[in-house]
């Protein structure tokens, strides 16, 4: 344990970290640390390193001046973990098919990291987990895989990560970090490394249980007030009003909460709350609301289809063979990232209805797309060829467009726009627009 504890935040030469997955929220963090000291950046993904050793960020979330005043080694050789007496693990933690915990990610980096620990060595797990999952999974695996002791041969700690893809204000500097540790000497050697890079300031939880559940009742949150605006949604649909607009008036109040209606997909919002589900149901308790939250999100790819059929119908437009523009794929506006994306739950409820559904995201990788949902990105709309656009996607692109760009990809006048962030409200006549 010299290796750290024999530090302080000036004397931060002592010690090389080591950052086991390098997505949106391990290379920001690799990144970072290594303006300060040697990094170790592994990654399994052989393609992805090569590419960070070219300096290139395959999420594009990290300019190529990062990289350049970075002392760090991109690795996918896990025997370089051992160059390094600090560790932190940033893998994902997704849902399977039954929306239950995959810890299968997370399990394989312990292992691996197991057999690369050494006495003294320190690891924190930044990915998002129920609470309790560090002591009860992780830890038993680091032991039976290093045949050190937790505690007496090597530290934990828990740190959850705060990244917000795309966001460039609230970065990992400015934001404050929780920290936890198994013990008190560990949380003051863990909070003195990661002050390197924080600058908004440390909050020293009292348990690793107690940060483990904080970060995981903040998409939790989230999800529940976003799914409270989806269900008005609804019900302000059938009166007959728009959402944004009983929005806009109801946020004069110095207190109401600022949350729109949407699709709710991603690696976050969209997953984290089964995983408190999961452990609420193994305590033999059933969260009525954050399950209720889910079922609406969940919901509304489905629902923003069926909207739009009803509308094609009340048009007298034949749905079966109709053509319908869907901009944007990834899960929020500026990201490549398209993993759990409702949009995709969009596409395929048209599609069952014999819709033919062309989509563009000049976001998305088109091999990625291809691969995770089954149909290819169009480079580009048609002209005069579609019965309705729906703009899914906040891009800054779609931002930008204006009522002659919808006019020139609709086939004709009667059309329909689809405007799921209700961008364009009160700029496109209310027979021929449609928003939540």
């Amino acid at each position: 344990m010299e290796k750290i504890e024999q530090q302080d935040s000036s004397a931060s030469g002592k010690v090389r970290i080591s950052v086991t997955g390098l997505g949106y929220v391990g290379l920001p963090l690799a990144l970072a640390f290594a303006q300060k000291v040697p990094v170790v950046g592994f990654d399994t993904d052989a393609r992805k390193i090569a590419l960070l050793k070219q300096g290139k960020d395959p999420m594009g979330e990290c300019g190529k001046e990062l990289f350049e005043k970075a002392d760090v080694l991109f690795t996918s050789d896990e025997k370089d973990l051992r160059k390094a007496s600090f560790h932190i693990v940033a893998v994902p933690t997704p849902i399977d098919a039954h929306n239950q915990p995959d810890l299968a990610p997370l399990l394989q980096a312990s292992e691996t990291l197991a057999r690369n620990l050494s006495k003294g060595d320190y690891v924190v797990y930044e990915s998002t987990v129920y609470p309790g999952a560090t002591q009860e999974d992780c830890i038993p695996v680091l032991e039976a895989g290093s045949g050190l002791a937790c505690g007496k041969d090597f530290k934990v700690g828990y740190s959850p990560e705060r990244i917000n893809p795309g966001d460039r204000v609230h970065t990992l500097a400015n934001t404050v970090k929780i920290v936890s540790a198994c013990d008190e000497p560990a949380l003051e050697s863990i909070a003195s490394v990661y002050g390197l890079v924080v600058e908004a300031g440390l909050h020293k939880a009292p348990s690793i249980k107690v940060a483990e559940a904080a970060k995981i009742i903040e998409n939790t949150q989230r999800d529940v007030n976003i799914a409270l605006m989806n269900e008005l949604s609804i019900l302000f649909s059938r009166m007959g009003i728009n959402t944004y607009d009983v929005l806009e008036a109801a946020g004069t109040k110095w207190n109401f909460l600022k949350f729109n209606p949407g699709l709710v997909g991603g690696h976050c919002i969209g997953v984290d709350p089964y995983y408190l589900v999961y452990k609420a149901r193994e305590l033999k308790y059933y969260p009525q609301l954050i399950d209720a939250g889910r079922f609406i999100n969940d919901s509304m790819g489905g629902y923003v289809a069926k909207k739009i059929i009803k509308r094609l119908i009340a048009s007298g437009k034949p749905v079966l063979g109709a053509r319908v523009l869907v901009l944007g794929i990834t899960f929020k506006e500026n990201v490549p990232d398209i993993r759990n994306s409702k949009v995709a739950d969009l596409v395929r409820e048209l599609e069952d209805f014999g819709i033919r559904a062309d989509v563009c995201d000049p976001k998305a990788d088109p091999q990625a797309v291809r691969e995770m949902y089954g149909f290819d990105l169009k480079a580009a709309p048609e002209p005069r060829a579609y019965d309705a656009v729906v703009v899914a996607v906040a891009h800054r692109q779609y931002r930008a467009l204006e009522v002659k760009d919808f006019l020139l990809w609709l086939k004709d006048r009667n059309g329909l726009v689809a405007d799921v962030k209700g961008l364009y409200r009160h700029r496109i006549p209310q027979d021929r627009y449609w928003s939540l």
